[in-house]
């Protein structure tokens, strides 16, 4: 059935039975902190107790009446560096590197402490936009687990402390000799100077072999390219110049070789501006719903063992078209699905040159037949530019399986472990890495943080963090970008050995005269000489290197203009040859390759894939507390991995899952079966999960994570559950990233502190009577919403749930003009009702608001893809405290700003859209006019602002904000007070998150830290605001908008979110509020917003429908 009118969050959002309907009018009823602590110990207290507790503290008050508050202590900062003026900002260029990710980054600094990153607009990679593992890549500079100095490592912990590096380094090379067979084992390498250091240190050791794999890898996609043109490379895609878009589980938006680069081109295509009525269409091909998934237009649900056949059916539909002899041998969908790749193929057809198919498939058959696909469709050239290929996902899987068995069989001598890499943990047969590594005679780990592998080694010589070292990336062929310091490296400033740069080390242990060891910054002396030798000649504006080499390091990015030098080969893994677009021609073997795709699994068997998180990753960011409580962009989960279980609708109003599952996921506890594959169990919690194929599940990679830091670890336990030992590996020494022949058992057990906050903070719930009768408007006939059943009716359009109410607009791109009408009918409606009103807005408006600046903010829906990085950025810009998964649990997550993810359409298959949610800074702001000391109040910019010192905590503005995105502070997260029995813990720590001197150093100086009984929320960075009227006073100018983005509005990837002054009708916010599609949420409530929204617009097609 396909229900284009209903909106909704979750299964019991659509059942809306008694019990979520009370759960929705108590979310605001909160016990006392002690009561809370007492009913979940099960600590009951009688009279008795309670008059010895009352003597006690009578007697402990007056002891304490003589103590004093804990002082805190500051040391002046007398003696500082020219070029930093206290309390402004410092900008350095650089680049977050880690495993596959890449992000040209500016860092801002103050009084030399790295506290934000945003995202380097002169990059022609990733076009200024960042991620939320960039955005909270600043955190882990400050992380306590990181190791201060070189460690002997001991039965897998770690020993004796070395002395110096000194003596860390002759204990090394007295192990190491000319005929040692070494192996250096690395994610994907993406510095030529890494690369050469590499090369240098070889020169020493000759029988040095580089195996570098990805644990999400694209090996099989470098083994077909290599097959279908002769080139190992990861092409150039050009999404923006797509008009037809099919991903077979390709998360390109999420997690897939480079997502920041691809959103930007994806949203180019589909955001509805200037009168523009023309959208790229995405079909989508998968079994649970990833990001992308959810941003497509359409998606054809298969199961996994099934992608193979799905891209042999619409390989074969082409060929017919193509006049191609179609594949032989191979099996192909039938049903409904093969009937959608049908219509998707008469889709390609006619945007031939103008579409792009890709394929996130680790078969290496499957990725021959993609390639022979965008053949077919004239793609080469057009959308796929072979000739700049992408410098990610350089994994070679099959090198690494015969490293695993050179390693068992006892002939490697020394393997040194680049920091990122952990094979004792993310590749599925890790148990033989493991015992391989009991034969190594020297094992040197360089991660930065314990881990898995590290624990195997012998050595742990912490390589540092790129925040504190000097480095270069070429993510695509010709794009350059540098690596530079922004923090003298911390723990050599504490007095310890400290940590050293890999590549250092390398070139140390290989006595390599290339390195200046007398050097003050050797590996900047060595990074410079290798620039001067391969890149000074590949521009014509500079006639000096050092002019050259200054320019560089302050844009951060460089773009060649040159014939590039040969390049430096690693071992397992070619380096990406760049093809003449010319000479693509395809010469793949598709009949060869029909016979390695996946074959359909036989009968009923259960499938599960397993997937990548946009904020966890394969794992190498677990101990990262910002993106641990970011919540999942689909499942809306945080601190774990929850096994998605596909909802199941009877046609009417039931809704119900696999085994009856978690039929109550959205009160305090959920249910955990057990999980049975190829004979190993594990228990997971599950969670119902709309987009999911009935006979599948998912499940996130990245979690169990059985040595980390602190905060990847609860009370000394995994968090989460690890999967990687579920996946296989291939014919080709792929790895494959699903599994059948499932087994889930029945509920075994609960967990009781489900922390998912898909049902936090809502805003519509259908009324019901005591016998379950939705209570409707008498006069209109609309159901009643349950947060305003007690109120007077004032006419249409003041009730109704989320489907009736003015929180999502969305429509068909082929109806467009019905949904512009739709709008402007609610809109004229709901301003006739508010103008019914005693309090003359219009006449108060022209007076104190046309003047000057209000503030205000469009949020284009179209262009909102949910990845989360505005959130992040959020945290990071406004001090904005971690709670840990018991208080997330407890409904007390602090995030200024969520992001709410809204199902729309058909039950089984529904569409998504994303809708950022932050203070509104309303005009008629009803929480301003409840605040009995005049805490919350309007300022002349129209900010509605916090003044946290006047705040008593009575929640009252929290009661009456109708956007629900007011945040308590119920305890002291941040431990500002001092008193210890304020504090909550994280993860059973003794101390909470950002207590330690350390972690707080990512603090930004500019915003108030909060403490307990304090109300906060967005505040539209009203720092940067004062920053941009301050720069525009000392250029003595006036201020315009476009001086002042929001945290959040820097980071998007996708340009969705747009700031300025609204009184300014020439700027861009301007321009969106006139745009047809604008609205404001909520608007028949009459709380006059400051933040606009695009209503969302899908591109669907009736044939796919």
């Amino acid at each position: 059935m396909k229900d284009q009118q209903n909106i909704w969050v979750g299964v019991d959002q659509l059942k809306n039975d008694e019990a979520y309907r009370k759960q929705v009018q108590d979310e605001f009823f909160q016990l006392p902190v002690a009561e809370q602590t007492a009913a979940s110990l099960k600590v009951e207290g009688s009279r008795r107790d309670f008059l010895k507790y009352l003597g006690f503290g009578v007697g402990a008050a007056t002891i304490a009446a003589g103590c004093e508050i804990p002082v805190k202590k500051a040391i002046p900062y007398v003696v500082k560096p020219d070029s930093i003026v206290p309390g402004v900002a410092t900008y350095f260029a650089s680049t977050f590197v880690q495993g596959g990710d890449y992000c040209p980054v500016l860092v801002k600094t103050r009084e030399g402490r790295p506290i934000k990153v945003e995202g380097n607009s002169l990059s022609k990679v990733t076009m200024g936009g960042t991620s939320a593992r960039a955005q909270a890549s600043v955190l882990s500079l400050y992380d306590t687990s990181r190791l201060d100095g070189p460690y002997r490592i001991t039965e897998g912990k770690l020993g004796e402390a070395a002395a110096s590096w000194t003596e860390i380094d002759a204990e090394i090379g007295r192990s190491l000799n000319a005929s040692s067979q070494i192996r250096i084992v690395a994610n994907t390498i993406m510095s030529p100077t890494t690369k050469k250091a590499i090369a240098d240190f070889k020169a020493a050791f000759p029988n040095t072999q580089v195996v570098m794999y990805d644990p999400v890898s694209s090996s099989a996609l470098l083994q077909a390219n290599e097959a279908s043109f002769g080139a190992r490379v990861v092409p150039a895609y050009h999404f923006d110049k797509a008009k037809v878009i099919v991903g077979f589980e390709a998360d390109f938006l999420g997690t897939w070789i480079s997502p920041i680069e691809y959103a930007a081109q994806y949203v180019t295509g589909r955001k509805l501006t200037d009168g523009q009525r023309d959208m790229s269409r995405h079909i989508q091909v998968e079994s649970g719903m990833s990001l992308t998934g959810s941003n497509a237009d359409h998606r054809i649900m298969v199961k996994p063992s099934e992608q193979g056949a799905a891209i042999v059916t619409l390989y074969n539909a082409l060929a017919g078209k193509a006049g191609r002899s179609t594949v032989r041998g191979a099996a192909s969908l039938s049903g409904a699905a093969a009937s959608k790749l049908e219509s998707v193929a008469e889709e390609l057809w006619s945007q031939r040159g103008n579409s792009l198919v890709v394929s996130g498939s680790n078969n290496q058959g499957e990725q021959i037949l993609i390639n022979a696909i965008n053949d077919m469709l004239g793609n080469y050239g057009s959308t796929i530019d072979l000739s700049k290929p992408s410098m990610q996902r350089q994994g070679d899987d099959a090198a690494l399986q015969q490293l695993i068995k050179d390693l068992n069989a006892g002939s490697i001598d020394a393997i040194f472990v680049m920091d990122g890499a952990n094979p004792a943990y993310d590749i599925p047969n890790a148990a033989e890495f493991v015992a391989g590594m009991a034969n190594v005679d020297l094992s040197v780990s360089f991660a930065g943080v314990p881990n898995e592998t590290s624990a195997l080694c012998q050595y742990a010589t912490p390589t540092h963090h790129y925040l504190e070292s000097w480095g270069d990336v070429e993510p695509k062929s010709g794009s350059y970008s540098l690596i530079q310091p922004t923090i003298t490296p911390i723990f050599a400033a504490l007095g310890r050995p400290g940590t050293r740069q890999t590549e250092e080390s390398l070139l140390t242990w290989a006595n390599s005269d290339q390195l200046d060891k007398e050097a003050e910054q050797p590996m900047m002396e060595y990074l410079k000489a290798n620039w001067e030798q391969t890149m000074f000649s590949r521009q014509n504006n500079f006639s000096t290197f050092q002019a050259f080499w200054d320019s560089a390091l302050h844009d951060g990015v460089f773009e060649t203009g040159g014939s590039a030098p040969a390049p430096v080969a690693t071992d397992s893994t070619s380096v990406a040859t760049p093809v003449a677009v010319a000479s693509a021609a395809f010469a793949g073997d598709v009949n060869a390759a029909a016979g390695k795709v996946r074959q359909p699994a036989a009968g009923e068997a259960m499938e599960i894939n397993f997937f990548e998180t946009v904020n966890m990753g394969a794992g190498q960011y677990a101990n990262n507390p910002w993106l641990m409580e970011m919540p999942d962009p689909i499942t809306r989960c945080v601190w774990g991995n929850y096994l998605a279980i596909p909802v199941k609708w009877d046609g009417g109003n039931s809704f119900s899952s696999y085994k009856g599952l978690n039929e109550n996921e959205m009160y305090s506890e959920a249910d955990r079966a057990e999980v049975s594959i190829n004979g190993t169990s594990q228990t997971a919690t599950c969670i119902r999960q709309f987009g999911q194929l009935d006979g599948t599940f998912a499940l996130a990679l990245g979690y169990g994570r059985s040595k980390t830091g602190r905060m990847g670890r609860a009370l000394g336990e995994e968090v989460g559950i690890n999967v990687f030992p579920w996946m296989s590996i291939d014919a080709d020494g792929n790895t494959q990233y699903y599994a059948t022949g499932v087994e889930v058992s029945d509920r075994v057990e609960k967990e009781m502190e489900f922390a998912c906050v898909q049902y936090h903070h809502t805003m519509g719930v259908t009324a019901k009577d005591e016998n379950g009768e939705v209570i409707v408007d008498e006069e209109t006939g609309k159901p009643l919403n349950v947060d305003e059943k007690a109120i007077m009716t004032l006419g249409g359009g003041f009730q109704g749930g989320l489907t009736n109410r003015s929180i999502i607009f969305q429509g068909s791109l082929s109806e467009l003009d019905e949904l512009v009408e739709h709008m402007h009918e609610f809109q004229e409606e709901a301003e006739h009702l508010n103008s019914a009103t005693l309090y003359p807005y219009d006449e108060y408006n022209e007076k104190y608001y046309s003047q000057g600046h209000h503030w205000g903010m469009h949020v284009d829906l179209n262009a909102c893809i949910g990845c989360g990085a505005c959130q992040v950025a959020c945290i990071a810009e406004n001090n904005v405290p971690v709670v840990g998964k018991h208080e997330v649990h407890r409904h007390h997550e602090m995030t200024w700003l969520r992001i709410d993810r809204y199902f729309f359409g058909d039950y089984e298959n529904p569409n998504v859209v994303y809708q950022p949610m932050m203070c509104q800074h309303c005009d008629n702001a009803p929480c301003e006019n409840v605040c009995p000391v005049a805490a919350t109040n309007h300022s002349a910019e129209g900010l509605n602002q916090m003044t946290y010192n006047r705040c008593i905590g009575t929640r009252y503005c929290a009661n009456n904000c109708p956007y629900k995105v007011r945040r308590f502070n119920w305890l002291d997260y941040t431990t500002a007070d001092l008193f210890s029995s304020n504090e909550p813990l994280v993860n059973g720590e003794e101390l909470p998150f950002g207590a330690d001197n350390l972690t707080r150093m990512v603090l930004n100086p500019d915003v108030t830290v909060r403490s307990r009984g304090v109300i906060e929320k967005c505040s539209f960075c009203v720092q940067r605001i004062q920053e941009g009227k301050l720069t525009a006073k000392r250029e003595e100018r006036a201020l315009r908008d476009s001086d002042v983005k929001t945290a959040c509005q820097t980071a998007c990837p996708t340009g969705a979110i747009t700031f300025g002054d609204q009184n300014n009708k020439q700027g861009s916010l301007a321009k969106k509020m006139a745009h047809p599609l604008n609205y404001e949420v909520l608007q028949e409530i009459n709380t006059r917003p400051s933040v606009f929204y695009s209503a969302k617009v899908v591109n669907s097609s009736e044939e796919l429908a």
